[in-house]
């Protein structure tokens, strides 16, 4: 039996919310995070990933499934279930997605600052 993936796995204060480096779409990383420590079934990564619907997640995996990152396995049972798990080239992306993720925590209080003063001077400039 594996660990099951915890809820607040990406929580607000979660580096790669601030990480500007995309790993292809908004939600890829993410997805590859949970598969780090094996194959998980959709229900699995629905549990850190709350915020993204079912739609966006599916699109998400077929893309990585697409790019040769994830494989997807049917497994034929009496009820036949979906498991998602990295490839070996989806898991080449570990190491660059860890250095990626220091960077954003080296930086986070930059981070935080440069998107508050954009976004304080876009309401400016939307009332002013």
């Amino acid at each position: 039996m594996r660990e099951p993936l915890p809820a607040d796995m990406f929580d607000e204060l979660c580096p790669s919310s601030l990480n500007p480096i995309r790993f292809g779409d908004k939600w890829a990383a993410l997805v590859i995070r949970c598969l780090e420590h094996g194959p998980r079934r959709f229900s699995e990564l629905r549990v850190p990933l709350s915020r993204v619907t079912p739609k966006v997640l599916t699109q998400s995996l077929r893309s990585l499934e697409r790019d040769g990152l994830v494989e997807r396995t049917v497994h034929p049972t009496a009820v036949p279930h979906v498991e998602y798990e990295l490839t070996p080239l989806g898991r080449s992306m570990l190491g660059p997605m860890a250095v990626a993720c220091a960077w954003a925590r080296e930086h986070w209080d930059e981070l935080l600052d440069a998107r508050e003063s954009y976004d304080d001077r876009g309401r400016l400039d939307r009332t002013g």
